[in-house]
């Protein structure tokens, strides 16, 4: 397990029971570093939405915690945020909460020379995913192969 995982299992280990505390959902937390600077990011929903003064309670709630435990070696910025629309569907809560929605995938290497594909979340398992088609056929990729798969946006 690298140091970034490493950081993300024990940062969600810890925020896990403040964010349900709350009565809201950990959807992520991740670890990056983008323009020479690392972010610690916890992502949090509830029905409704999720409110600037939600992350606020949450990431007051969370801040004495890490500086207490001071498990994260770099300097970096912690923040809480909603996932926003074009959440990606990470967990297996999150593939059975939208069996039946359109969603957009994209692959790391081309199927057939196409990388992007949307359709239909048809069923799903640990190794794979399958989309439904509005001919009615249907597509099974390996997770592995995945990069990205969220809920449509239509607009």
């Amino acid at each position: 397990m690298s140091r970034r995982e490493e950081y993300e299992q024990q940062t969600e280990t810890l925020l896990m029971p403040i964010v349900t505390g709350f009565g809201f959902e950990l959807v992520d937390v991740e670890y990056v570093k983008e323009a020479g600077t690392w972010y610690l990011r916890a992502y949090i929903d509830k029905p409704g939405g999720i409110t600037v003064d939600d992350c606020e309670n949450v990431s007051r709630a969370f801040s004495d915690i890490l500086d207490e435990k001071d498990y994260i070696e770099d300097s970096y910025i912690f923040e809480v945020s909603s996932p926003g629309l074009g959440r990606p569907l990470k967990k297996e809560k999150d593939f059975q909460r939208n069996l039946g929605e359109e969603v957009e995938l994209r692959t790391f290497r081309a199927i057939d020379k196409q990388k992007e594909f949307a359709g239909i979340l048809h069923a799903f398992d640990k190794e794979t995913v399958t989309l439904a088609y509005e001919d009615d056929t249907t597509q099974t990729f390996e997770r592995n192969n995945i990069a990205l798969i969220r809920l449509a946006l239509d607009f």
